[in-house]
């Protein structure tokens, strides 16, 4: 059964955010897709706010004249799947500058979303092309020491993992407003909260080069910032305080940089001030499900 519940595997489409400055790491992204067993995968190149570099003549591009940001930019790869992506039903979510080693890779995930029709996201396992190293940050789990082990998790990698397009039709999209940093959480949460599972598979790999999450200008900012809209979109009441005050004392506790930490706190300070979105606190049953995964919604 597909992901619509249809005789066949799911039909696999796959959304690209870029740039525009990794033409090489682009192509051979494409390429690994392309050569993917099984039926064809559809692919959708997004320029976000940048010209596309030449494309393979099966992949369609779309050039946004701004740049959106990680979220919006690809939720306008998902509408180019018909609204919700409903055209496909599981999407691939992939770096530009990734790489699947593996052929197969697209078949097990076919297999999974096949297996269990309640799953709705799946993350891959990120390592390293050159030394085979999966960053800890790169596992999303609490107990993140072992990455070759698979389970089901609280949250997924943004650039490497595949979503079940109903997830999409039935709790929406990415929240655009983020631009970058903790919008794969806030999907997740929303889709935990209605009913749908995440795993995270330590078989399906992208491989990628090491890099610090730091390495963006508005990182910090952003961090804080969006971690404050995370929760106050998405927790109970009681909740709010509790959660944002255990990654206030991590923060402090972890961040060397006092310019670093500067940013963060005018960007927690932000996160009170502006718009969160849509407020749609979690049901106490997903907090409680959150706690039996070994993430309870307070770290």
């Amino acid at each position: 059964m597909d992901g619509n519940g249809e005789a066949g595997p799911p039909r696999l489409g796959a959304v690209v955010l870029t740039m525009g400055d990794r033409p090489k790491e682009l192509r051979a992204l494409l390429d690994s897709v392309a050569d993917q067993h099984g039926d064809p995968i559809e692919i959708v190149v997004v320029g976000n706010g940048a010209a596309l570099p030449d494309l393979p003549e099966t992949v369609r591009g779309i050039e946004l004249p701004e740049n959106l940001g990680i979220p919006g930019g690809r939720n306008v790869g998902i509408e180019a799947f018909g609204p919700g992506g409903r055209d496909v039903d599981v999407l691939l979510f992939l770096d530009d500058d990734g790489h699947l080693p593996d052929p197969g890779t697209a078949e097990l995930v076919r297999e999974a979303f096949a297996a269990d029709q309640r799953l709705g996201i799946v993350s891959f396992r990120i390592a390293d092309p050159v030394t085979g190293v999966t960053q800890r940050r790169h596992v999303p789990r609490l107990r993140a020491s072992d990455p070759l082990r698979s389970s089901r998790v609280t949250t997924f990698l943004g650039g490497a993992n595949a979503v079940r397009t109903r997830v999409f039709q039935e709790v929406g999209g990415l929240p655009a407003d983020f631009f970058y940093a903790h919008e794969e959480t806030d999907l997740a949460w929303r889709a935990l909260d209605a009913g749908w599972r995440i795993e995270y598979r330590a078989d399906l790999v992208l491989h990628h080069p090491t890099t610090a999450p730091s390495r963006h200008a508005v990182y910090h900012r952003m961090v804080a910032r969006n971690r404050v809209w995370l929760a106050r979109r998405n927790l109970p009441l009681p909740l709010i305080p509790l959660y944002l005050l255990v990654w206030l004392l991590l923060t402090v506790a972890r961040t060397r940089s006092p310019a670093a930490l500067g940013a963060w706190f005018r960007g927690f300070v932000e996160g009170w001030r502006t718009p969160c979105g849509r407020r749609r606190p979690m049901r106490w049953r997903t907090v409680w499900r959150l706690t039996r995964l070994g993430r309870p919604p307070v770290i």
